[in-house]
């Protein structure tokens, strides 16, 4: 009886070859590509949620585009590639919503999915007395409040100007995919020393963790700086050496949606209390306090070895534009990052 030709060793290894040279191909020729693959030969770093990896055909189909397929390589006899977050949030003031659209969908579109929240003073007052000359917006937890409705998943908070590190990402979706809950939220910690700015002081919130990594106290510095070797803080009793290991929070946070709940409750006690201050802002740090505070639950610090980069003074444009340039360089990112 002819032996099934599948089975043959020698027509698989042709067949292994094959698809490794058609993938190189596609690879070095910079031509986007689907690949089907059996789930039980493929590895997920981090492991993916069983609700996402259950809903998995045995037999999935992977797509490779954008930043995917800019990170796909070849290594011995297996393919790598990187995915992450699928999905982005921007929260804007609608009067500049078309200019930003128009810039950014061109951008994303096919790559990420995108959705657009819109911080109105009025949102979330409930019929509260604002102030007429109220111009600021109320805040980073209430712009995350806003979000109600749009956000139903566990999810991270970033600066939309600040450049937060791959490794830092990695951090944050792993505790989201397989941590996260609605006791457990989670902040990511830097190395102060990776955070300063060469052109003057910047003001940090220094961490302090327990044996658990569950976040203590974060305590404001508004002086840091560099001077003659060493990292110090100034206040009001003279300059303190801080240790440039010490984690500081850089506004990046990890929440499940009930977060998103409690910012509604406590925006309510806020405006009583601070309500008719023209420049008194409900911060994301504070409803965390209050969240491990009333013994909700904990939020956990993650630290990552990522550097951080920001413009907080015009001269640190050059350094961040040259630094962004240097990690394209190394790879560590695509030079087509928007194609």
């Amino acid at each position: 009886m002819p032996q099934n030709i599948t089975e043959n060793l020698e027509f698989q290894e042709l067949i292994q070859n094959h698809c490794k040279e058609q993938l190189n191909f596609f690879i070095s020729k910079g031509i986007d590509f689907s690949i089907v693959a059996n789930i039980s030969n493929i590895t997920f770093n981090p492991e993916l949620p069983n609700s996402i990896k259950e809903n998995l055909s045995k037999f999935s189909l992977f797509t490779l585009t954008g930043y995917t397929f800019q990170s796909a390589h070849i290594k011995e006899e297996c393919l790598y590639f990187e995915a992450g977050f699928g999905k982005v949030v921007f929260i804007i003031r609608e009067e500049f919503a078309e200019q930003f659209k128009s810039i950014f969908e061109p951008k994303l579109a096919g790559k990420i999915a995108t959705d657009y929240v819109y911080q109105y003073l009025e949102a979330y007052t409930n019929g509260y007395p604002i102030p007429a000359d109220r111009a600021k917006p109320w805040g980073t937890a209430h712009a995350v409040l806003c979000c109600k409705g749009k956000v139903n998943e566990p999810f991270a908070v970033i600066n939309a100007d600040d450049y937060y590190g791959r490794d830092a990402f990695h951090k944050a979706f792993d505790f989201l995919t397989t941590i996260c809950n609605d006791a457990t939220f989670a902040l990511v910690g830097y190395e102060l020393q990776k955070t300063l700015s060469e052109n003057g002081s910047v003001s940090r919130g220094v961490c302090t963790a327990d044996a658990n990594n569950n976040l203590t106290e974060i305590n404001e510095r508004t002086k840091i700086y560099r001077e003659e070797g060493e990292i110090v803080f100034e206040d009001d009793n003279g300059k303190t050496p801080l240790p440039g290991s010490s984690l500081v929070s850089m506004n990046y946070f990890c929440f499940s949606p009930a977060f998103i709940d409690m910012c509604e409750n406590m925006f309510t006690e806020f405006l009583a209390a601070k309500g008719q201050e023209l420049k008194s802002e409900f911060f994301i740090p504070y409803a965390a306090n209050e969240f491990i505070q009333s013994g909700k639950g904990v939020l956990k610090v993650l630290p990552t070895s990522a550097q951080w980069f920001g413009v907080t003074y015009k001269e640190d444009a050059p350094g961040v534009q040259a630094a962004i340039s240097q990690l394209v360089e190394n790879k560590v990112y695509p030079s087509s990052l928007w194609k």
